[in-house]
């Protein structure tokens, strides 16, 4: 399974607010500059995170970004089910016209794939991943 830019985007900047400072409040444009990828993508990525309700968004002079709960209640495979389709084939989708659908093996297999997929990413939580928090903020240089 392949998962989008957005979702992968959202696991990162989830990952930089996790290492932040709790005292300072990180913004897309640095995270965007450390990372090496669009802000104006990150922005649209961070509102959706702020929808989901993942991250608090602060407006004005000293505003920023920062995790509205604890990174170690924060499971991915629930991040990835927010953020991602997981209709991997047409026939997933209640409007198929798939003339095989009826005997077909390969949406049974493919469902069994994504469970067991989905179900590793449910044993991790945003802690998990920032365990090594003061190395990923040496890299990112978070700040």
């Amino acid at each position: 399974m392949q998962l989008t830019s957005h979702t992968d985007y959202a696991l990162r900047l989830l990952i930089y607010l996790a290492v932040s400072p709790a005292d300072q409040q990180a913004t897309v444009q640095h995270a965007a500059r450390r990372y090496g990828i669009s802000a104006h993508h990150l922005s649209k990525v961070a509102q959706t995170l702020v929808q989901l309700g993942y991250i608090h968004s602060l407006r004005g002079r000293g505003g920023g970004l920062k995790l509205a709960h604890p990174a170690a209640s924060i499971s991915l495979g629930q991040v990835v089910r927010q953020t991602e389709n997981l209709q991997l084939l047409e026939c997933f989708g209640a409007d198929s016209s798939c003339p095989i659908e009826p005997a077909c093996n390969l949406k049974r297999v493919l469902v069994k794939a994504q469970h067991a997929f989905m179900e590793v990413l449910d044993n991790y939580t945003l802690a998990d991943l920032t365990s090594n928090r003061d190395k990923i903020y040496n890299l990112l240089k978070v700040a």
